[in-house]
């Protein structure tokens, strides 16, 4: 029995805001909260791909037999070819499935943690909500520096300020694409720049890879994470199958270790193994035979890469629509910025209490930071989203002129 005198746990701001959002009646609400792609009629597509996919397994009906704690292992060698199909770096290689994409997050922190007690992990900010959980969950020391400058854009040398504070071993998280929350997108430069300041200090790159091909194409969005990872010798990647293949509730990811030295990745895979068993036993199987299916089944490869480039021009079109949209409204550059971002979310120039007032009086429902789902918007409701931003933006203008 819980004693009364245990403090009240801790809930996630997330679902907490999902479920006020569920709770809005108001026939114009529009849910931009949680990161899931949508299409023009609000719902959340099956890729014909992983269909097709879904149909040739029950076909073949394959055993549900216990795969082990490294879960699907075929399912993490493909995704570690098409992650890296460079052999130089495929062959230092090990990798495990896990629960989805958080899941690799946890198992990686652990193996850090594990292998470097005295870590520091230096997170930019703002970050992905779940970081900061999961890094200090897993006992790891976190330092968080501001990689944005005032208008919105990266600061591109705040990474770098970051690396030169480090201590030896610490470790540098980096998102491989299309951050989230910012949307922010660093180019293939400066990922070397960051991967060389790095191999000068003795910083290991902790990568969350999570929206790739989200952004400006598969390859495109991998480049910079690749060429970080042909002049390191160590990383952890850890990786999300919920965006690429929208399998959301197949909680598929994979945890994946890069060393040059096979002892090390030895121990790795040991330590990885250890906490996946004590902490699930072993992952779900059903997402990782769907990617397994789709990335070395005859015709289905290029249907599903197809359909993820169909995703990404219309995500691209509406930023574009909506950033035409709140100019036109304004008359100001303040929404320039938006842009330049890529990838399933658009970061908002609008305050806390901003945000507040696109959620009571326009049943526009976004995160605190400015935050949307981009996917979250029908074509059709742009110039409404627009109407409401711009409402709370110049009326927030006005106020400060008339101060």
């Amino acid at each position: 029995m819980l004693m009364p005198s245990m403090r009240a746990p801790r809930t996630d701001p997330l679902w907490q805001l999902t479920a006020a959002c569920d709770a809005d009646r108001r026939p114009q609400r529009l849910d931009l909260i949680v990161g899931v792609y949508r299409d023009d009629t609000g719902a959340s597509p099956v890729f014909g791909a992983v269909a097709e996919a879904e149909r040739r397994l029950a076909e073949r009906a394959p055993s549900k037999e216990y795969l082990g704690p490294a879960g699907n292992r075929p399912f993490s060698a493909a995704l570690t070819e098409l992650l890296f199909p460079a052999e130089q770096v495929r062959d230092r290689t090990l990798a495990v499935q896990s629960v989805a994409g958080t899941g690799a997050l946890r198992l990686l922190a652990e193996l850090l943690a594990e292998t470097g007690p005295d870590r520091t992990v230096h997170l930019g900010t703002p970050a992905y909500l779940n970081h900061r959980t999961i890094l200090r969950t897993a006992g790891l020391r976190v330092r968080e520096y501001p990689m944005l400058l005032p208008d919105g854009r990266p600061d591109p040398d705040a990474a770098l300020a970051a690396i030169a504070g480090a201590a030896p071993g610490d470790v540098l998280l980096l998102q491989g694409c299309c951050h989230n929350p910012t949307g922010t997108e660093m180019p293939v430069q400066r990922w070397e720049e960051l991967a060389h300041a790095m191999a000068a200090r003795g910083v290991v790159p902790f990568i969350d890879q999570a929206y790739f091909g989200l952004g400006d194409g598969l390859d495109a969005d991998l480049a910079g994470m690749r060429r970080m990872l042909e002049v390191l010798p160590e990383a952890v990647v850890a990786v999300s199958a919920s965006k690429a293949w929208g399998l959301y509730n197949e909680r598929t990811g994979c945890a994946i270790v890069v060393s040059d030295d096979p002892a090390r990745r030895a121990h790795a895979y040991s330590v990885l193994e250890t906490v996946a068993r004590a902490g699930y036993s072993q992952p779900p199987d059903h997402g990782a035979r769907i990617v397994h299916e789709i990335l070395t089944g005859p015709g289905l490869r290029m249907r599903w890469t197809d359909e993820l480039d169909a995703m990404r021009e219309r995500l691209s079109a509406l930023r574009t629509a909506l950033a035409d949209a709140l100019a036109h409204r304004t008359g100001t550059a303040d929404f320039e910025p938006l842009r330049e971002q890529r990838g399933l979310f658009l970061r908002l120039p609008l305050t806390e209490t901003q945000m507040g007032l696109l959620r009571q009086d326009h049943a526009v429902h976004g995160l605190p930071s400015g935050r949307i789902n981009l996917a979250g918007i029908p074509a059709h409701r742009v110039d409404r989203v627009a109407d409401a931003v711009s409402k709370v933006h110049l009326a927030d203008r006005a106020v400060s002129y008339s101060r």
